[in-house]
């Protein structure tokens, strides 16, 4: 056991003692008034009676908290636990009695000196047998709901620590998809251009190697500020730009209080990228891109249109799908994307966040 145990052990076993000592002691002041002012114990005697209470509370609550241990007990089900609490609560009530009557009997012929039948002694239970019934039931109700929160707590927390863990492994294995299949396009277009441009190839090599770098800075995380997005988006564009030339263009709009708010990394160069492998290189004339980043209330919204029409391909492509799981996971319901065609040669691929911080996500 390490140390930090230790010392949560050694603190539960503190609080335990603590609530026990105050809590029998609570209780036990009534009895000590009313012997004290009803049966004339005196002070000595009625300190000694308060004493001796407080000591059969702990004791027989002890006890059974050492025995619901080793039954594991607070392992149990509400339903069966509530099959040995019942039992238990009778059996340490009929306990309370007969040491109180004990105790009792000791005082008035020990001390008292007077002469008091031990079996009528003994067998006296109204009103104690109530009064242990109600003490032992609080008790005993109030250990096991203790136990029960601390159990619902740990489950919990559990619980959220694995969701988290899960929610990990998805993006890590997403991003891990999306990255390879990035990579891929961009050598694509470099292999187009060995042949016919040896100089362009090696300055998109060039490109695409500070492309990767940038990237990599940001591979631990899952969120990226806008701006620095958009700084990745420019330079794909540029290395696209040196096989496309004039073919291709793209046209900006960001809200620039939206700078460094964070969104999931390589989303927009991910649209970027489908607007002109479906869209782009699909016309003979190119066309414009239109990315516009704006906030509406409390959401952000991505739109990127480009010339062309929505294929089968391009709806059921790996990386809008694995960006649809994304948004899924980071942002439960509160984020969605669109692909739409908004006119009869304009595709427009749409992706709406909740303007929220990192830390509330």
């Amino acid at each position: 056991m390490n140390t930090s145990h230790k010392v949560y052990n050694k603190s539960k076993a503190s609080l335990y003692w603590s609530c026990q000592l105050l809590g029998w002691s609570i209780v036990s002041i009534y009895w000590a008034y009313t012997v004290y002012t009803r049966d004339n114990y005196g002070a000595f005697y009625t300190l000694l009676n308060y004493v001796l209470d407080i000591a059969i509370g702990v004791f027989l609550t002890h006890c059974y908290r050492r025995f619901a241990l080793h039954k594991q007990w607070n392992q149990l089900p509400l339903k069966k636990l509530l099959y040995r609490v019942v039992p238990s609560i009778i059996i340490l009530s009929v306990l309370y009695v007969l040491l109180n009557n004990i105790k009792w009997y000791l005082y008035w012929t020990v001390i008292a000196g007077e002469d008091k039948e031990f079996w009528t002694a003994l067998v006296y239970w109204d009103p104690i047998l109530l009064t242990g019934l109600r003490l032992m039931s609080i008790w005993i109700l109030a250990y096991h709901l203790y136990h029960y929160y601390q159990k619902e707590v740990a489950t919990a927390r559990e619980n959220a620590q694995l969701s988290i863990l899960s929610k990990q492994i998805q993006l890590d294995n997403l991003s891990a998809q999306l990255n390879p299949h990035f990579l891929f396009n961009s050598l694509n277009s470099i292999k187009s251009l060995i042949e016919e441009n040896p100089s362009k190839a090696r300055r998109a090599i060039d490109l695409l190697s500070d492309l990767l770098r940038s990237s990599l800075y940001e591979k631990d995380k899952d969120l990226i500020p806008i701006k620095d997005e958009l700084a990745l988006v420019n330079d794909y564009i540029e290395l696209e730009k040196l096989r496309f030339e004039e073919r291709l263009s793209l046209h900006s709009t960001l809200d620039d209080s939206l700078e460094q708010v964070k969104i999931p990394t390589l989303s927009i160069q991910l649209l970027i990228e489908n607007a002109i492998k479906h869209g782009i290189d699909k016309l003979i004339k190119g066309g414009v891109i239109n990315l516009v980043i704006v906030k509406n209330e409390e959401q952000i919204i991505i739109s990127v249109q480009n010339p062309g029409k929505i294929t089968s391909k391009h709806s059921k492509g790996v990386g809008l799908k694995n960006l649809k799981e994304r948004l899924e996971i980071q942002y439960k319901t509160k984020a969605s994307f669109h692909l739409t065609e908004i006119d009869a040669n304009t595709v427009e691929a749409k992706i709406i966040l909740p303007l929220t911080t990192n830390e509330d996500i």
